[in-house]
């Protein structure tokens, strides 16, 4: 397997299916959590159309579920800024999302069906065909859908809902803590493990592992915005 990391892809991002601010909100997010749109970057409504094919109503629709996420800032009277990423909202959600996955290995080995198990199953192996491919955005898609089916699979929507909410602010740093090779690839094996102790229903060694899988991401993300060379939106407010 090469040691090289595609770069970012960049698709056609002219949009054709319904309904428009749906599809222009997942469009847009990719673009934030992917770094084409910069944190700090001021949203050109007018560009923003173009490149979509969109009008501004669905536009600003999408802007309005951005901002709930806590991706975009809406400015009165000056338009929409992509959100900075700092240190210490990074550290206090990722501890929160600790907790809740901690939690997620309990209940999802005591809750989840068997065709759960197996659909995050199939959804690792997917995952897998792009690691090995060293594609980090088709690898990140599965990834997150790895982690919000295991929640969705715990029965208890509160805690899913809690925790996709949370997890739409650190997209984008959760992106970033893939960036190193090392990291992707020590990603990777914890992965395999969080498998292994999910298809045993090993709650205590799936609790540990996530709440790990999830510090190791941390870590990775603070250091990199704690760095010297970090932009701007790294420094602490």
């Amino acid at each position: 397997m090469s040691a090289q990391i595609t770069p970012f892809p960049s698709p056609d991002k002219v949009i054709d299916r319904r309904p428009l601010h749906h599809e222009a909100t997942a469009r847009l997010r990719d673009m934030i959590v992917q770094g084409e749109l910069a944190p700090g970057a001021r949203l050109n409504e007018r560009v923003l159309c173009q490149q979509l094919g969109i009008s501004r109503t669905p536009l600003r629709e999408a802007l309005k579920v951005l901002a709930a996420e806590g991706l975009v800032e809406l400015l009165p009277n000056r338009g929409a800024v992509v959100t900075q990423l700092t240190l210490r909202a990074v550290q206090e959600i990722f501890e929160v999302m600790g907790a809740l996955e901690r939690l997620a290995g309990e209940l999802v080995c005591r809750n989840a069906t068997e065709a759960d198990i197996a659909e995050i199953r199939a959804l690792h192996y997917q995952m897998m065909v792009y690691y090995a491919r060293g594609d980090l955005a088709g690898y990140f898609r599965y990834n997150q859908q790895i982690h919000l089916k295991l929640v969705e699979s715990t029965g208890n929507a509160t805690l899913a809902a809690t925790y996709r909410n949370l997890n739409a602010h650190v997209r984008r740093a959760r992106y970033m803590a893939n960036l190193s090779r090392e990291r992707w690839d020590k990603a990777v094996q914890e992965h395999e493990e969080i498998l292994d102790a999910l298809m045993k229903r090993d709650s205590a060694r799936l609790q540990g592992l996530l709440q790990d899988h999830l510090g190791h991401k941390m870590l990775v993300v603070l250091e990199a915005l704690n760095a010297p060379s970090a932009p701007a939106q790294a420094a602490t407010p």
